[in-house]
């Protein structure tokens, strides 16, 4: 019996049609990832890679100082909670703390002492102060060498945070790289980055869409590679046409700054959370009725 949340979670990571996720989730007894590749191959989802849902609220914020570099996701229950100035100086807090110190693990950047204690502890007061749970979710600590440049980007108050390491080059460049990376969403650095698995998963389902759509199996292989580069310009991060001049893509910009591209970490803010659903009205009869 497939649920009805099942099929509702399908329709909102491809788009398509309920009966469509339906079938797709009867034909892969359930298995959401099977029905998400078997919708690609039938053509009625043309999503490239899975489309996490994003809706936990927070901010995600970059802190540069001198040969080191912080980012962070710091969450919170509502948008109006990540917007709060107490909530801020608690990510400043946080990113201060971690730029001083080095942790390996989150584990270890709750345990951080700060003027108001670790920063679990500042965590808890603050969501005590506030009302709402907060929580660290993840970080990234870079040290650059004398020949490397960060560039940082953050976009729509901090929803989404990009901080990128490039070597033997600017920060102008290293920020337009970061802002590549802001608006289009690379998974990976370069082809390379991509585990061998995700590429023949990809280039399995590429096929089978292909053929479903009425090419012959013995051409098929042909029209996948061209498939393929298109996937690489979608999640390759050197492979992407650049914003500011499409002639060219990212790697060519770079190099032509005599460049190289190092490290590129982007957080959007809940991506691959679940969203809290609430009932409204619900919500408001339980507060009469407490």
């Amino acid at each position: 019996m497939i649920s009805a949340g099942l099929v509702k979670e399908l329709r909102e990571k491809t788009g398509a049609g309920m009966l469509d996720c339906k079938k797709a989730l009867e034909e892969n007894n359930g298995d959401i990832e099977a029905a998400i590749d078997w919708l690609r191959e039938k053509g009625i989802s043309k999503a490239a890679k899975k489309a996490d849902r994003i809706a936990a609220e927070g901010i995600a914020a970059i802190l540069i100082k001198d040969n080191d570099a912080v980012i962070v996701e710091v969450n919170a229950e509502t948008d109006f909670v990540s917007k709060n100035d107490e909530f801020k100086e608690m990510v400043n807090t946080i990113l201060e703390t971690i730029i001083e110190n080095n942790p390996k693990t989150e584990e270890e950047v709750l345990n951080l002492n700060t003027s108001a204690g670790t920063i679990e502890e500042l965590i808890v007061a603050k969501t005590s102060k506030i009302g709402e749970k907060l929580s660290f979710r993840r970080f990234t600590k870079l040290t650059k060498k004398d020949n490397e440049a960060f560039g940082s980007y953050i976009h729509m108050g901090g929803k989404i945070a990009v901080l990128t390491l490039l070597e033997n080059t600017n920060e102008d460049v290293a920020k337009d790289v970061a802002m590549q990376a802001a608006a289009m969403r690379p998974t990976y650095v370069r082809i390379s980055d991509i585990p061998s698995e995700v590429i023949e998963r990809e280039r399995f389902v590429l096929k089978e869409q292909i053929v479903n759509e009425g090419t012959k199996p013995e051409f098929a292989d042909r029209a996948v590679e061209g498939r393929v580069k298109k996937f690489y310009k979608e999640v390759c991060l050197e492979e992407q046409p650049f914003i500011k001049d499409s002639d060219i893509n990212v790697a060519k910009y770079v190099s032509n700054n005599s460049g190289t591209i190092k490290e590129m970490i982007r957080y959007e803010v809940g991506e691959g959370m679940q969203k809290r659903e609430e009932n409204f009205a619900e919500e408001v009869a339980k507060q009469i009725n407490s």
